[in-house]
């Protein structure tokens, strides 16, 4: 044990910055699963702890105020219900900003769907006007308890006395109104009512809204909002940001493994006599696998450990997102045990890749078998012989095959070489084409299962730099060019009752930034089946239709013409080209659907047309809101404040929220991966350097025996290094960037946006990435290739010997 130990210690003060790489490399790949796990918590925890906490319904319906809904207490599934409570839409400020809000009136605080307080109180009688803010809306007003809100165009004033959280579908401005609880005396002309239900199995959800829909009648349903939708809401981007450091984080400890298995299997070629040294003073096969195992085991739990110190003491203070989720995270019951369970697999990964090299070196024997230098069929193999122009070569005695310059200097035989020297390398020397660039392109790519291995390992880790670009590319998009994402406008805008059509549009048109204002409404509609409600919009008109960002199909120019996106596509179980029915309060709505649009609202669950189609079914129509198109360069916010200040309380702006705002923290995740990989590329770098280099002194003397210079000689490393990084350059682009855009279309299909968001890094990125890998390569071949081909003589023989 002694021995092994001293061995071990001297092996690590000789390989000090692989033994580092390794630790850092396994810390950085620790860290990436532990936040991936933090955030995957992060997005599905805190809303099952408010739900679970609220004693939360799983289906909320809202409904006509005449609807009778005592039936729905008696419906199969149905294990306890909320309300009905009184509801209408109103408009609340505070503070300069303004929010679309849904009242209800709770006349006690309720036993299902029971909002958890965050601060303040309950509603009190002493208070007639007191109401309760859900916990999102109030940060969007920057209101607290005893602040007073406004109701715009009204005297009317409501104190806050609370602020709570809710299970429910979350505030989104000028998408889904936020929370609002108060008595119902506060309600004093509502225009509908809700009512929740709690279902004995969440898994009926669908057919207890069918049912319940056919109790209460198609027409009397406004809107149904389900647990399922609420929960992906709330996850949303967290959900996103915890697969990608999922994906990587795993893909980058296989890449990770497999250069540990490389690296020790050059480490076992190039040591070949230290190894049969150790067998022949007495270790056996299992202590010499055992030496190779723990001391890379050791190096792996040093950086698991590590990674996991660092992730329990500095994870949550973060800044941002992710300090936040480690900090959440940290709370949970699961914290522990995957805190443990990740960096022990990790390890045993690594340990596994580590034991099938270390089971080579336990295979070697104790003395060094001495491979013939030449072909079989005694021709010369190497690309030594084809320089000097000699012929194949008698066998020594023995039957081994002589070697020409190795027997003019007296050597033994020498390990085989690279093989003969292909027609295009003997062509090329013919040309004339310096024998330095021949020789090292020839080495690089003549041991095919040795150099293939090579270049799969190094191109693993440069595939998924390849991935990680593009996801950054993508999110540069969504920023850059938000037209070509589903949101060519940048404000909405909705007037009240005091402004009429005409009005509101020459008001919106006056700005000198407007470059146009498209009329629409946006209304809840059944599903056939009528087990969900859709978004149904009619934006722009047939003289100026909406420009609508397309990913199939054509845009809607004829009656009846719509286009959908692709949740609502999965949801419906219909493709382009098809007829859908939908039921908008009692009127059936029927379309065909011409155009996928790519829709980052509402989970992609949206059907649009035209508002002149919309009008053919209903000509009392009047919209609701308008999209407004800014010109080139223009400041949302600055037009937002001078339209509010011009409609002079009339008009609500908002901002049209871009989904990659969620994603600012994705940006330095993917830094955070790209420099991990990074990592574990040079890893495999210098490995492959290592191993070019102790094959290359065996080469030595007859390259310096046909006149090649120290100069010439390090050209062939550097060579056969670049080469090999070339090679893995180009085969990483080749499969790295259809693999990126097919992660990325996959997950926007899954969110509902749809396929076609993807965008692949620039033509000049992608030559960046590939000459920076490749002059790498080559400057770290530089100096050890440098320093080998001016190895003494002496010193040579003792190599080769």
């Amino acid at each position: 044990m002694r021995a092994t130990l001293r061995w071990a210690h001297s092996d690590l003060r000789t390989h000090r910055g692989e033994a580092l790489f390794l630790v850092l490399a396994t810390a950085g790949i620790v860290a990436s699963l532990l936040l991936a796990t933090a955030l995957f918590g992060y997005a599905t925890n805190p809303w099952q702890r408010v739900f679970t906490q609220s004693h939360g319904a799983h289906v909320w319906l809202h409904t006509d105020a005449d609807a009778d809904t005592g039936e729905l207490a008696g419906l199969d599934g149905v294990d306890s219900v909320a309300g009905p409570y009184p509801t209408a839409a109103t408009t609340v400020a505070s503070r300069g900003s303004r929010a679309a809000v849904e009242l209800r009136g709770t006349p006690e605080r309720p036993s299902v769907g029971r909002p958890p307080l965050v601060s303040g109180h309950w509603l009190d009688r002493a208070t007639p006007n007191g109401v309760v803010l859900e916990s999102r809306l109030a940060r969007a007003l920057l209101a607290e308890p005893g602040d007073t809100l406004t109701v715009p165009g009204t005297a009317r004033r409501l104190t806050v006395v609370g602020l709570a959280d809710s299970a429910e579908p979350r505030y989104r401005p000028g998408e889904q109104p936020g929370l609002v609880w108060a008595l119902p005396s506060a309600v004093a002309d509502p225009g509908g009512q809700v009512i929740g239900l709690r279902l004995t199995d969440p898994g009926d959800t669908s057919y207890v809204v069918q049912r319940a829909v056919t109790v209460l009648g198609a027409g009397a349903i406004g809107e149904v909002s389900t647990w399922q939708q609420a929960r992906a809401e709330a996850q949303g981007d967290n959900r996103l940001l915890g697969q990608v450091l999922g994906l990587f984080g795993l893909g980058a400890l296989v890449a990770a493994g497999l250069a540990v298995h490389g690296a020790i299997s050059t480490r076992i070629r190039g040591h070949l006599r230290d190894l049969s040294v150790l067998k022949a003073i007495g270790f056996t096969p299992g202590q010499v696998v055992r030496v190779f195992l723990l001391q890379h085991l050791a190096y792996a739990l040093l950086g698991a450990v590590a990674a996991a110190g660092l992730a329990e003491v500095l994870g949550s203070r973060i800044p941002g997102r992710l300090g936040d989720a480690v900090g959440v995270w940290q709370g949970l019951p699961g914290h522990t045990l995957a805190l443990v369970v990740i960096p022990v697999g990790a390890v045993l990964f690594i340990g596994a890749t580590t034991g099938l090299a270390a089971w080579r070196a336990g295979r070697v024997p104790p003395v060094p078998v001495q491979r013939p230098a030449v072909a079989r069929d005694g021709r010369w193999s190497g690309a030594t012989g084809r320089i000097l122009g000699r012929r194949p070569g008698t066998a020594a005695h023995g039957g081994r095959p002589a070697s020409g310059p190795r027997r003019l200097l007296g050597l033994p035989p020498a390990a085989p070489r690279t093989g003969r020297l292909s027609g295009t390398a003997r062509r090329a020397l013919g040309a004339r084409v310096p024998p330095a660039l021949v020789l090292g392109w020839h080495k690089a790519f003549t041991r095919r299962p040795r150099s293939l291995a090579t270049v799969a390992r190094l191109t693993l880790p440069l595939l998924l730099i390849v991935v990680a670009m593009s996801a950054w590319t993508t999110i540069d998009r969504f920023h850059s060019r938000p037209e070509q994402i589903g949101l060519p406008t940048a404000l909405s805008v909705r007037a009240d009752a005091g402004l009429g059509e005409r009005q509101t549009r020459a008001l919106l048109e006056r700005d000198p930034e407007v470059a146009a204002a498209y009329p629409g409404v946006e209304t809840a509609a059944l599903v056939p089946g009528q087990t969900a409600t859709i978004a149904l919009r009619g934006l722009g008109t047939d003289r100026e239709p909406y420009p609508y960002t397309l990913a199939e199909g054509r845009p809607a120019r004829g009656a009846d013409e719509a286009v959908a996106g692709q949740g609502l596509l999965d949801l419906l179980d219909v493709r382009v080209g098809d007829w859908v029915r939908m039921t908008v309060g009692d009127q059936p709505q029927i379309l065909h659907i011409v155009g996928r649009s790519i829709e980052p609202e509402n989970a992609g669950r949206v059907i649009s047309t035209s508002l002149d189609t919309l009008r053919a079914n209903d000509p009392g129509l009047r919209p609701t809101l308008y999209e407004l198109r800014l010109d080139p360069g223009a400041e949302p916010r600055d037009v937002a404040d001078r339209l509010a200040t011009a409609g002079r309380g009339h008009l609500d702006v908002h901002t049209v929220t871009n989904p990659a705002d969620g994603l600012s923290p994705l940006r330095a995740v993917v830094a955070g991966l790209i420099a991990v990989l990074a990592l574990i590329g040079l890893i495999e770098l210098l490995t492959a350097i290592g191993g070019t280099v102790r094959e290359s002194e065996q080469d030595l003397l007859a390259l310096k025996a046909i006149g090649l210079s120290p100069r010439q000689i390090t050209a062939i490393t550097v060579t056969a290094t670049g080469c090999t990084a070339l090679a893995a350059v180009l085969a990483a682009t080749a499969l790295g960037l259809p693999l990126a855009h097919w992660l990325i279309d996959a997950q926007g299909r899954w969110s509902g946006i749809g396929a076609g968001i993807a965008q692949g890094p620039s033509a000049p990125l992608m030559l960046l990435l590939g000459a920076a890998a490749v002059l790498c390569a080559a400057a770290l071949a530089a100096v050890p290739a440098t320093r080998a081909a001016r190895r003494r003589l002496a010193d040579t023989l003792s190599a080769v010997a």
